[in-house]
């Protein structure tokens, strides 16, 4: 064997373990692209099924429980896409082909849950946001046209009024049942301030109508309170007087 096919030979081995190599690395790469993709499909998976199942039914409405349904869909077609041979998301592809295709007929089981508390409020904004974000990575990947995901967004943002809206009536209605027409009056005032400044309050005439109303109702609760509360101190002062008058008199005959 002469020197040069020696060379030769070591040439091509070590051509053949870079190869090796580099045909590992990318073997590597692609479980870890996978396994990085499951977990960030699981995890849509999870904030979908979370605004599914807990999204106040007063605010829920068909056209929302479609959409949810249809993400949901999406996101178990790409993860049979990695596990395909998994029988309970092929299971749940069944059930949720079986939902969309009822379109706006879809039930809606979601219970009503009342915005009574900020931190109830606070609640239903973060899966707002969580569905404000499903619906942007879905148009990102190509599965919700652009004028379809536009809608949504506007959408979702209708809904977060409407939050505030039934937030700042509740507070307002609870203040008033607790005989505190200042906190009610405050909370109205929030009410209608907001709504003032959305961007289309045209929308929300109606609504800001009412919230006024209920405003004006609150403030006159307020002024009679306060005029019966001076009168009851005047009332107070005047029979303060009388008591020192009659002190006055009885100390005099006492002295005289």
């Amino acid at each position: 064997m002469t020197p040069l096919m020696i060379t030769l030979l070591v040439i091509a081995g070590i051509a053949i373990l870079i190869a090796i190599g580099y045909m590992n690395h990318v073997v590597e790469n692609n479980k870890l692209e996978k396994k990085r993709t499951e977990i960030e499909l699981n995890d849509r998976l999870r904030r979908c099924g979370e605004i599914t199942e807990t999204f106040p039914g007063q605010l829920m409405t068909p056209g929302l429980k479609l959409l949810l349904t249809r993400l949901e869909l999406n996101v178990n077609q790409r993860l049979l896409n990695l596990n395909k041979n998994s029988a309970p998301i092929k299971a749940r592809i069944t059930e949720l082909n079986a939902l969309a295709a009822q379109g706006e007929s879809i039930p809606v089981n979601n219970p009503p849950a009342p915005i009574q508390t900020e931190a109830k409020a606070k609640d239903v904004r973060f899966l707002l946001e969580a569905l404000h974000g499903q619906v942007t990575r879905a148009a990102q990947d190509g599965f919700l046209p652009a004028n379809e995901a536009k809608h949504w967004i506007k959408e979702i943002r209708h809904i977060l009024v409407l939050l505030h809206i039934e937030f700042f009536n509740n507070l307002g209605q609870h203040a008033l049942q607790q005989g505190q027409p200042g906190q009610a009056r405050l909370a109205f005032e929030r009410g209608a301030q907001y709504l003032r400044k959305q961007p289309e309050p045209v929308l929300y005439s109606a609504q800001l109508q009412q919230l006024e109303a209920q405003l004006a109702r609150a403030n006159s609760t307020v002024l009679a309170n306060s005029k019966q509360t001076a009168e009851e101190v005047n009332e107070l002062n005047e029979g303060m007087k009388e008591v020192e008058a009659d002190a006055e008199w009885k100390k005099k005959v006492i002295y005289d």
